[in-house]
């Protein structure tokens, strides 16, 4: 049931990490706005925006097969993964800068992930201990 966790959650930030950056992408096309009938011909008509769609739809279908079987607070802190990945993928492709604030907060996230998934793991192997004596 590990592995099934692991590879959800890299399923899951790859789709979040797809819609935000298929979303970046998809706003610099639609410049300028102005909501009219040409500027969503425009949105529409770049391939961005469905990047977009898939990205949130994927993220939408494992986060709740997911939320069936992790236990919650480690599976919240883990669907905030994908902070980390579009901070590096936008450092990459869209030139921005990468600051000791947004490192020291992408560490954060991780420590958080990895405190709360041991946490579990100890309340799980606690949990057995005691029904195994019952």
């Amino acid at each position: 049931m590990k592995y099934f966790y692991v590879i959800g959650f890299f399923v899951l930030m790859l789709f979040d990490t797809l819609a935000q950056i298929s979303f970046k992408y998809a706003s610099i096309y639609a410049m300028p706005l102005t909501f009219d009938i040409p500027w969503l011909a425009r949105v529409f008509s770049h391939p961005w925006i469905y990047g977009a769609f898939i990205g949130y739809i994927g993220a939408f279908f494992t986060w709740m097969t997911l939320l069936k079987y992790a236990p919650v607070g480690p599976a919240f802190a883990a669907s905030h993964l994908e902070l980390i990945s579009v901070t590096l993928l936008s450092v990459w492709l869209f030139n921005e800068p990468l600051t000791l604030t947004k490192v020291i907060g992408a560490a954060l996230i991780m420590i958080g992930v990895i405190f709360l998934a041991r946490d579990e793991s100890e309340q799980d192997t606690h949990h057995d201990h005691f029904s195994l004596h019952s």
